[in-house]
């Protein structure tokens, strides 16, 4: 690697477009699209989809709500052209759905091509050949323009030539100058402009012209600059659709996409979750679904992404990475104590609000549930998680509503724990913390009976039987309620002078099942530190009573 001086690298040009208006354009409607999974994303896996993987997926591509699907290269292989003819001859393709081929610009494999189409209803023949100087150079032993150019306009001819022998089978035309992101894009103009001169497309019979990022050289600004250019330069704009088609080698195929369609791109081919080539293919779940969160209907469906992304990975044999946009195991999930508190606010809005309320939910651009993630995987907790994730998880799994002072202290233990663990914590380990720590707990002091009488109003005498440091006791007091009573009656004993601070609980469950949690805080005398208790119980009073012992008892041991 070249280092202080770098000479084996240059800035690529820039486009000369002074007036562009692309900047100040919005997505407002949704793309036409078009799957390259079966073709660009199958080519680049290292195991091959066979045939029945092909048609599980194609199968699949159709449900998703793709109208549009590129089926392979049935002059590439058997395996190709016999996947072709099976979707015929099983009548496997939907009325509404056009499958596309891809085809070199090259006699005999476009003769190949037409005999896979046999009995189709509709097809597009998506022909193209590389245009860009590179290719020209390299690939093609530096061959003119005219010559590149020829290629062009011979396939577009070949293919209109076989149109009678494809009677029966309404065929459109596609044309890519290929590497077209590396193309001057005056000579893609003049090549498109060719290919349209033969074809003659209507406003009614429109040509596709796709404009690929075959490799992405630059910025995806620059790219937008040339889809601008382009179509402002072709002369009959109404008789063409102009398709995008990025890859990701510099990571930006979404963004380069996007940019494109604010540009004046009616189109997109890309594959599910990037899956092609080198680094990838666009990923069309993430551009549709970022066009959903801004409120725009794309006709696809990926309302259950995780069983998408199985009969991907399954059929690709590819994974999807943990941090993978919208299908991702962890895009959902937050480890940050701050940002944990504030989904947790922000979920706890949401449950006063209709289905169809406006989503506003810090951190999160969309609701999981809309693309069939649950809310178990929002929240989860390592030593980076704070209070309120903490708080979020025992009350979502398993009832308990701590108090908002508790908060803290709870979240103290049970981080402490993932600290020394060094792992994420399960949401049962997380209980079974808060249950060992704060629930129920009996040492050194535990009552064993406790009755409770009403005196002249408002006064409560109580009498208890307790185990203290080992030793039996039986203690009263009175007091305004049943447990100021057994506080006054722990003080007249002398062990351990505290104030109660904060008593509040609630019912966990429903119906005869339920329980009641009870949750109280005193402060001790000696030094006003404030310790927190939760007692669990069917019997509401006795939960409070465990809860003023859980909290007395975590006095003595701090």
């Amino acid at each position: 690697m070249q280092h202080e001086k770098i000479t084996k690298y240059a800035a690529f040009p820039t486009i000369d477009l002074p007036n562009r208006r692309w900047p100040n354009n919005s997505i407002t409607k949704p793309a036409i699209w078009c799957s390259v999974d079966l073709r660009d994303g199958n080519q680049s896996l290292a195991v091959p989809m066979n045939v029945e993987e092909k048609i599980e997926m194609f199968k699949m591509l159709c449900d998703i709500g793709f109208k549009e699907i590129e089926i392979g290269f049935p002059s590439a292989s058997d395996t190709e052209f016999a996947f072709a003819r099976t979707l015929v001859e099983k009548d496997l393709i939907p009325d509404d759905v056009t499958v596309q081929v891809l085809v070199q610009c090259r006699e005999h494999l476009i003769r190949r091509t037409f005999e896979a189409l046999r009995g189709m209803k509709q097809a597009i023949v998506h022909i193209y050949n590389s245009t860009s100087p590179l290719q020209r150079r390299v690939t093609f032993g530096n061959a003119s323009k005219e010559q590149i150019k020829q290629i062009a306009i011979d396939g577009a001819q070949l293919v209109k030539s076989l149109l009678p022998e494809a009677a029966g089978t309404k065929i459109r035309l596609e044309y890519s100058p290929e590497s077209f992101s590396d193309t001057e894009v005056d000579f893609a103009l003049e090549c498109c402009k060719a290919v349209m001169d033969v074809w003659q497309p209507t406003k009614e019979d429109p040509i596709i012209l796709n404009l690929p990022e075959t490799v992405q050289w630059t910025t995806p600004n620059v790219y937008a600059d040339m889809i601008e250019a382009f179509i402002n330069g072709l002369d009959n704009r109404e008789a063409a659709i102009i398709s995008l088609h990025t890859h990701n080698d510099r990571g930006t195929g979404v963004a380069a996409t996007e940019l494109g369609l604010m540009a004046g791109a009616d189109r997109v081919e890309g594959t599910l979750f990037g899956n092609g080539e080198r680094t990838g293919n666009l990923d069309i779940v993430t551009v549709a679904l970022n066009m959903y969160t801004h409120g725009i209907e794309t006709g696809l469906k990926f309302d259950n992404l995780p069983a998408i992304r199985e009969v991907y990975e399954r059929c690709t044999r590819m994974t999807v990475p943990e941090r993978h946009p919208y299908g991702g195991d962890l895009v959902f999930t937050a480890f940050s104590g701050s940002h944990q508190d504030a989904i947790k606010k922000g979920m706890d809005l949401r449950r006063n609000a209709g289905p169809d309320a406006p989503w506003h939910v810090p951190y999160l651009t969309i609701d999981p549930s809309d693309v069939g993630a649950n809310y178990e995987a929002i929240i989860r907790i390592n030593s980076q998680s704070g209070k309120g994730g903490i708080a979020y998880i025992l009350g979502r799994d398993f009832g308990i509503e701590l108090p908002k002072l508790m908060h803290p202290v709870v979240g103290e233990v049970i981080g402490g724990i993932a600290d020394k663990l060094g792992r994420e914590l399960t949401p049962k380990e997380i209980n079974d913390a808060f249950m060992q720590h704060f629930v129920n707990v009996s040492e050194p002091l535990a009552i064993k009976v406790f009755e409770s009488l009403s005196e002249k109003k408002p006064l409560v005498s109580c009498n208890a039987t307790v185990v203290y440091q080992g030793q039996e006791h039986r203690i009263s007091g009175s007091g305004n309620g049943p447990i100021n009573a057994f506080v006054k009656a722990i003080h007249l004993q002398g062990w351990k002078n505290f104030t109660l601070r904060d008593y509040r609980s609630h019912a966990i469950g429903s119906g005869s099942a339920t329980e009641s949690a009870a949750y109280v805080s005193i402060s001790r005398d000696s030094d006003g530190k404030v310790f927190w208790g939760c007692g669990i119980d069917t019997n509401i009073e006795l939960a409070g009573l465990l809860a003023l012992v859980s909290a007395f008892n975590r006095s003595r041991r701090i």
